[in-house]
């Protein structure tokens, strides 16, 4: 039998909160173990609870990406979803480069959010694929040499395929043997190599080169 998975939601829209929940609800292997309205409940909550995933609104009182951020430092076992109605680049890569897992706008079924909460929680990292067009596109505009990737040594190769594929600094360095200040290191070359700004544009560029489909 699968494990339950154990979510906050957290949103201070009471309506729509409710709307999540029931549809998180209506999933036999999802529990719905708290709930909260602000940033300084959702890391109370966190904190208290250990949930194996959190969503987040991205502009409720004390502020989405704060909460992100001090969710992701003081409960790692914690992944974080964001679901926002913003479709701002910048609120898509300060969410991720906070500690978001997923980005989701709102509006998703609740069967699809379900299913999204059951691949964040086995490891997958997911954009909402309009917003993930638009950086794709915003990046081509960016002029970068065509064989970026081929500067890469080999294990800075290694790094990319397993951004791309969804892990983190420290699941990497579990994987690789690693140290996570030497993986920070590694993804610092990395990005100036592609001409990049964020893990987040690398991961898609290595997507689209196809690296990081077979983790």
């Amino acid at each position: 039998m699968s494990e339950t998975i154990r979510v906050v939601v957290v949103d201070d829209h009471p309506m729509f909160r409710d709307g999540v929940i029931h549809s998180l609800r209506g999933d036999s292997g999802i529990e719905v173990v708290g709930e909260g309205a602000s940033a300084e409940e959702a890391l109370q909550l966190a904190q208290e609870l250990l949930p194996d995933i959190i969503l987040l609104d991205l502009t409720m009182p004390g502020g989405g990406l704060n909460a992100t951020r001090a969710i992701a430092t003081s409960c790692p076992i914690t992944k974080i979803i964001v679901l926002t109605v913003s479709e701002h680049e910048d609120d898509l890569l300060g969410a991720l480069k906070a500690g978001a897992r997923a980005y989701v706008l709102k509006g998703l079924a609740g069967n699809e959010l379900a299913g999204l909460v059951r691949a964040v929680y086995n490891g997958e990292v997911y954009i909402a694929p309009q917003l993930a067009n638009r950086v794709l596109v915003e990046m081509t505009r960016t002029p970068r040499p065509e064989n970026s990737l081929e500067e890469l040594t080999e294990r800075e190769r290694q790094i990319l395929e397993l951004v791309a594929s969804g892990a983190t600094n420290r699941e990497i360095g579990l994987r690789i043997h690693l140290a996570e200040k030497t993986v920070r290191h590694y993804m610092t070359n990395v990005l100036q190599k592609l001409h990049v700004r964020s893990r987040v544009e690398a991961a898609l560029l290595a997507q689209k080169a196809g690296l990081g489909r077979a983790q």
